[in-house]
């Protein structure tokens, strides 16, 4: 089951800074030589920028081929958990792996704040957390200030709070399971980096991640294959645009009727014919290699993680002659009630018929 975190009382105290450069690009690695104290009138204040980014994410876990004790990022989380005094020998240590990680032309150097935070509320008991941000850019900003009873203007860099890049929010929880660890990496292009190779994370595969990975997975899947499927009609009987999340539906409606998953089941019941089961296999197999972790054929449905996936279902139809139509859940959901489509034989040109009642707008 996934882990009920708040960070209402939870208190950033201490830092571990570094500036992490390219090694390829002879870029140096610099790190505190002591751990930052935070001000008392500044925790409140910093620990909710922190720690921010790390609601509603998917929780992984360290996960090693051989032992958690030969895992490094496990071990360094292990000792600042078990004594403060760890901070600022372990948070540099993580600061040279990362720069020791670093190696891929596309990585960017940057600031790099490791902090350790208090009292963060898991499942309604208080532990600690070891934050982990990366910044890769910084941006201008101004301020001003007074000086002999007149203002002044000044210009100033710095890193802006809503763009931190990357981050990773190592929870004392689960510790002898490799950690309750939530990540991002707003880029995506470097996530491998960031969550395999750096981190050494996989995903916890509770019922939340299986729904939503399997509902977005079959969504994705089926709303591809419709609209790569050969015509067979004329271009005039052409299925409209909407059509091809009408078979996203029924796999969505699949998981809001059922309170289990089973693959096989899934199979024949939505995707109906070996041919697309195979296809199937193929994407979810593809998918499996790239995130290095084999997906659950049964397990219990996230009823909460349905309702997410069906909102994402698409609903901007794009036409070529650069008009966008985006629809609504409830449009979405019943196409034909609302919208009409058919072929203009003079200007050889499908067009769509909208039916209203009333313009909102006005």
């Amino acid at each position: 089951m996934s882990a009920k975190i708040r960070f209402t009382s939870a208190t950033a105290t201490g830092l571990v800074l570094a500036k992490v450069g390219h090694p390829q690009r002879d870029e140096p690695l610099q790190t505190s030589k002591e751990v930052f104290k935070i001000a008392e009138d500044d925790q409140e204040t910093l620990s909710a920028i922190f720690l921010k980014p790390f609601k509603n994410l998917t929780a992984h876990r360290f996960s090693h081929h051989s032992s958690l004790d030969q895992h490094e990022m496990n071990a360094y989380s292990a000792a600042i958990f078990a004594s403060d005094e760890g901070l600022l020998e372990k948070g540099c240590d993580i600061a040279k792996r990362l720069y020791a990680k670093s190696n891929h032309p596309n990585i960017k150097s940057g600031d790099l704040c490791i902090s350790l935070i208090k009292n963060i509320d898991i499942d309604g008991e208080l532990t600690q957390g070891l934050c982990i941000l990366k910044s890769e850019s910084v941006v201008p900003f101004l301020s001003i200030s007074t000086r002999d009873g007149d203002l002044e203007l000044h210009t100033e860099h710095g890193i802006n709070p809503e763009k931190i890049d990357k981050g990773c929010l190592i929870l004392n929880h689960l510790a002898s399971k490799g950690y309750y660890v939530l990540t991002f990496d707003r880029t995506g292009s470097d996530s491998r980096f960031w969550v395999r190779d750096f981190l050494g994370v996989v995903p916890i595969t509770d019922s939340p991640f299986l729904t939503n990975k399997y509902a977005n997975m079959a969504v994705a899947f089926l709303e591809k294959e419709k609209k790569e499927a050969p015509k067979k009609a004329p271009a005039n009987d052409d299925a409209p645009p909407w059509d091809a999340s009408s078979a996203a539906r029924d796999a969505i409606t699949y998981f809001e009727q059922k309170e289990n998953f089973s693959l096989q089941e899934f199979e024949e019941q939505v995707l109906k014919s070996p041919e697309a089961a195979a296809k199937f296999a193929a994407h979810r197999s593809k998918i499996e290699e790239e995130q290095g972790h084999r997906l659950d054929d049964r397990f219990e449905i996230s009823k909460k993680d349905v309702s997410k996936a069906k909102k994402r279902i698409s609903s901007v139809m794009k036409l070529d002659t650069g008009v966008e139509i985006r629809l609504k859940p409830a449009v979405v959901a019943e196409p034909d009630k609302f919208l009409e489509h058919g072929f203009d034989e003079g200007r050889k040109m499908k067009f769509i018929k909208v039916y209203y009642r009333e313009d909102l707008a006005d």
